[in-house]
């Protein structure tokens, strides 16, 4: 009994002695490791500014993209660290959810772009947002503010509950900013109408303009300038006209002379304008590039409308050729012209036309004639149509062809296109009869 007593004794001893070995081990790791601390931030909330990006300087009628840049220079001012203290998901100079509007306010604008969303704005940063804007073409040379409205949320405060709990308290902000923009003082052009009349490819002409400032400045000592547009056919022939004073909502007439190329097509071809003048401050400026339409008629054409002329080896004729304007414009003055080649001859290969309306028609004279060993076939015979256009310049057509048939002809026919054969036919007869004459003479003795 005494050892079986002993031995619970000894075996007491050793859990109390591993008890205590695991206490002290406990307390060891409790000083090793401190208990878990967190942070708490304490701040103004955000502080945003904005501004737009370069200049703020805009021309009627622009339409442009105005780049605003938003900061938040928001601080953190206070931070606190706590044991057993849970750190908040967000910081308290944070923009959260921000939403930009920019309004046109009393500026004679058009803002295009629709609200945007831009995100989480940290204390520090700055973000940028871009509206697209429409100026009034007669929008008077003033400085105006556009309102930027800003919404966005930040966290106000954030209560812990117990060790492992925090609950978010946010409040909503909007902000309203005011952004300034200078509308510049300019001339700003508007083609009101153009006039070609009547200006054909290969021909020049005058070209009219109606012209009208519907910019917010007086032109002073104003030059407006008339240039051809890349490789346009249309070409100024005196591209500089001054007009002097060009105020406001005022309108100019002019006309230039331009000239347009000969394979020009009946299309409408750009051409450019633009004005030089002095501002209201002294300096020379000029205007932005005007684009303007000019319509250009086909080229001043002729057909021969009348059948192939039929000849005959050895043959001298007065040939009729009818000719038709197939183009879409007058002429004035116009002569046909015949070109012969080998086997043929002119006399005369020249005929006057005279004036000849679009669709209109008129008979050419040739005197021509036919080798008596020409070849019996078809040949081709050039023509052209001198005349003079609407500004009496003198102008040359393109070349028509007249088709000449060389045909087999009887005896008849040969002698009576030779002379020479015609003379002798006529001393043939002139002698027989005097021959018959003397003989009836003899048998009446």
């Amino acid at each position: 009994m005494d050892e079986h007593c002993k031995k619970i004794t000894m075996r007491n001893k050793r859990l109390t002695t591993s008890l205590r070995v695991l206490a002290v081990l406990v307390l060891l790791v409790g000083i090793a490791a401190p208990a878990m601390a967190g942070e708490r931030f304490v701040s103004g909330g955000p502080d945003l500014t904005a501004a737009i990006l370069g200049s703020n300087d805009f021309s009627p009628g622009d339409e442009i993209t105005i780049p605003v840049t938003i900061q938040n220079s928001g601080l953190l001012e206070y931070v606190f660290t706590y044991p057993n203290q849970l750190t908040a998901a967000d910081l308290p100079n944070t923009a959260k959810l921000m939403m930009v509007t920019l309004g046109p306010g009393d500026a004679p604008v058009t803002v295009r772009s629709d609200p945007q969303l831009l995100g989480d704005l940290a204390g520090g940063r700055n973000t940028v947002a871009n509206f697209k804007v429409q100026i009034a073409p007669d929008a008077p040379y003033e400085t105006y503010t556009l309102p930027l409205t800003i919404r966005y949320t930040y966290l106000m405060r954030a209560d812990q509950y117990g060790t492992d709990m925090l609950q978010y308290f946010y409040k909503e902000q909007v902000e309203t900013m005011n952004l300034p923009i200078r509308i510049k003082p300019e001339v700003l052009l508007d083609v009101m109408s153009v006039g070609s009349g009547g200006l054909n490819a290969g021909t020049t002409g005058y070209l009219n303009i109606s012209l009208k400032n519907i910019g917010n400045e007086d032109g002073r000592e104003s030059i407006v300038k008339l240039v051809q547009n890349g490789n346009s056919p249309v070409v100024p022939v005196a591209s500089s006209v001054y007009i002097g004073d060009f105020p406001k909502n005022s309108t100019v007439p002019l006309q230039y002379k331009v000239s347009v190329s000969r394979d020009a097509e009946a299309i409408t071809y750009p051409v450019n304008i633009t004005v030089t003048y002095k501002n209201r401050d002294g300096d020379l400026v000029t205007t932005d590039t005007v684009t303007l339409g000019v319509p250009v008629g086909g080229k001043i054409a002729f057909t021969i409308v009348s059948p192939p002329v039929e000849m005959s080896p050895g043959e001298r004729k007065v040939i009729a050729v009818t000719y038709r304007n197939t183009g879409t414009t007058g002429v004035n003055s116009a002569q046909a012209r015949i070109f012969t080649v080998d086997p043929f001859t002119s006399s005369d290969d020249t005929s006057y036309l005279g004036d000849l309306a679009p669709g209109g028609e008129k008979i050419a004279h040739f005197d021509i004639t036919a080798d008596p060993g020409a070849t019996v076939k078809d040949y081709g015979l050039d023509s052209e149509i001198l005349y003079r256009d609407a500004l009496n310049n003198d102008q040359v057509s393109d070349r028509v062809k007249l088709t000449v048939d060389i045909t087999s002809s009887s005896l008849v026919k040969q002698v009576s296109s030779n002379p020479f054969a015609i003379v002798v036919l006529l001393l043939i007869v002139v002698a027989i009869v005097y021959f018959g004459i003397i003989r009836r003479r003899k048998k009446t003795r």
